[in-house]
């Protein structure tokens, strides 16, 4: 292992000095995470401008000994975007920004592919497609911070999932460099290609431990003409997910479910100056968020589940802005709860007969719990929940494996769409099979045997 001032003098030569920032100041928003529940240690960050420069810092990196922490634009929420802390991992750390592969390169309408630089932000992606009269087939509410590169790598799903799929179902192909700094290009935009493996489909979810993405193209979908936004108040969880199990199969026009609770709904209120939404003041305790896209009459659609399971109280936009409000009042949660200090996130899922059995079990056993409070929201539709506890300090991992036992204990997955990171690596174990674990082992060993690209990612502890 050379000096770590060797090491930095070779990256100011190939970058340029404004592109390898060390100050402490400056790269103190690169090493940690959104939550501001993990934070590491780096050395430098790295910020190539294309791919070549990508394979060249890789390259410099392994000479010197060193390690890369790839990130995109640090919206992850379980600490797989930011450095480790020392006593974690003991060779100097790099973090490897792709903030500036942000070039959309190409919008094909006939052959629906969009192409972009791994840097470039969903929300650029969709009014780039938008421009075409298209779109990606999948949205998040970080969607002008989270990159196309992320998303990718960590397989993210967001509120579109029940009708388009996750990340990985919206890759075309991709572009990556290898921890040895070969470039495996998978651009051709195909439809049909049934050559051996697709290492699109390897390395989505991989969470940059297997290569390092420079380059992704989405499948593109005919935006549809008209859209609806419904907010929907029930009396219960039990209520709420009865109606989404009839919106399932009563609404073909559904592209996303979203649950809210009171706990988060008044919060939310609160911290937003918000209206009270509809069926606070009359005792509800959860509500749906649904929006509907489509060519037919979505409002006859909608009143039929209406009619079917009615709520206490409705309200339904089709309007641009009036959309947006309903919509805030589920998109709004993350923030909020942020607001109010340092969260324990768990992004869970279990099978869909047993999601009421999850509500009220993680609902008992943090009412206990003096001092924490306890938010779930989530992806109705896909059975997906988020767990968000305050309280505990950020060490305490306690409360983590409470929920874990309880989700794994029903069937469940500790990691729906957030990925693993570092947050969840101790979970692989009962979230896995052991050969399952031995077939990434496997795989991470034969692409990246030095554990050069994101050490401690995916590996269990």
């Amino acid at each position: 292992m050379t000096r770590p001032a060797a090491l930095l003098e070779e990256l100011e030569s190939l970058l340029g000095p404004a592109n390898c920032p060390s100050d402490p100041e400056v790269i103190a928003s690169y090493i940690t995470d959104w939550t501001g529940r993990f934070e590491g240690e780096a050395l430098a960050v790295a910020r190539p401008a294309d791919t070549a420069e990508v394979a060249a810092v890789i390259e410099v990196a392994r000479s010197h000994g060193a390690v890369l922490i790839p990130q995109g634009g640090n919206t992850g929420l379980v600490g797989g975007s930011v450095p480790r802390k020392r006593r974690q991992e003991a060779r100097p750390q790099l973090v490897l920004s792709l903030a500036r592969l942000a070039r959309i390169e190409e919008v094909d309408r006939l052959g629906l592919r969009l192409l972009a630089g791994a840097g470039t932000t969903l929300g650029a992606a969709q009014r780039a497609a938008a421009a075409a009269g298209l779109g990606l087939g999948i949205d998040l509410s970080a969607r002008e911070s989270a990159t196309l590169g992320g998303m990718a790598a960590t397989n993210a799903g967001g509120l579109t999932v029940f009708r388009h799929g996750s990340m990985r179902d919206r890759l075309g192909g991709i572009e990556a460099v290898l921890a040895n700094g070969s470039v495996v290009s998978e651009l051709s935009g195909l439809a049909k290609d049934s050559v051996g493996w697709s290492p699109a489909a390897l390395f989505a979810g991989s969470e940059g431990t297997l290569a390092i993405f420079t380059k992704v193209m989405l499948k593109l979908v005919p935006l549809p003409r008209t859209r609806l936004v419904a907010l929907l108040a029930y009396s219960s969880p039990r209520a709420a997910v009865e109606a989404a199990a009839a919106g399932r199969t009563g609404l073909p026009s559904l592209e996303s479910m979203e649950l809210t609770l009171r706990p988060g709904m008044e919060l939310v209120t609160e911290q937003f100056d918000l209206a009270r939404p509809v069926g606070l003041d009359e005792g509800a305790a959860a509500w749906l968020t649904l929006e509907l896209a489509g060519e037919g009459d979505l409002l006859s659609e909608l009143e039929h589940l209406l009619s079917a399971v009615p709520p206490l109280e409705s309200a339904v936009a089709t309007e641009t802005a009036a959309r947006s409000r309903l919509f805030s009042y589920r998109e709004r949660h993350t923030e909020a709860v942020s607001r109010r200090g340092v969260p324990h996130k768990l992004d869970v899922a279990v099978p869909t007969r047993r999601v009421e059995e999850l509500l009220a079990s993680l609902s008992a056993r943090f009412a206990r719990e003096e001092g924490c409070e306890l938010y779930l929201w989530g992806h109705l539709a896909e059975s997906n929940v988020h767990v968000n506890l305050l309280g505990p300090a950020p060490e305490d991992e306690s409360l983590d494996d409470a929920v874990v036992e309880i989700v794994t204990g029903l069937g469940g997955t500790i990691s729906a769409e957030h990925g693993v990171g570092v947050a969840k690596a101790r979970y692989l174990g009962s979230a896995r099979p052991a050969a399952n674990l031995a077939l990434m082992a496997a795989v991470k060993a034969a692409l990246d045997p030095g554990r050069l690209l994101n050490p401690g990612v995916l590996e269990p502890t």
